[in-house]
């Protein structure tokens, strides 16, 4: 399989699935990072798992996890 066709692949299904906006591989890619932050995964092992050499990279996943922290403390 060429990258030529998973680009292609991936452009139909979110066609498809009637995104709203065009789907590329690299989008695969962020919803992992997202996906992993909402399930309350360790930002460092997270940053491992992705490759990120800057913390900062990883960082933008739990930006959008309000409730990532959550239960930190108990009161």
């Amino acid at each position: 399989m060429t990258p030529s066709n998973v680009r292609k692949m991936v452009k139909r299904a979110g066609e498809r699935a009637e995104i709203g906006f065009p789907v590329h591989p690299h989008n695969l890619r962020h919803s992992t990072g997202y996906k992993l932050a909402n399930d309350k995964q360790d930002t460092r092992a997270i940053q491992q798992y992705m490759g990120h050499r800057n913390i900062q990279h990883t960082v933008r996943y739990t930006e959008l996890a309000p409730d990532r922290f959550k239960d930190f403390w108990e009161d």
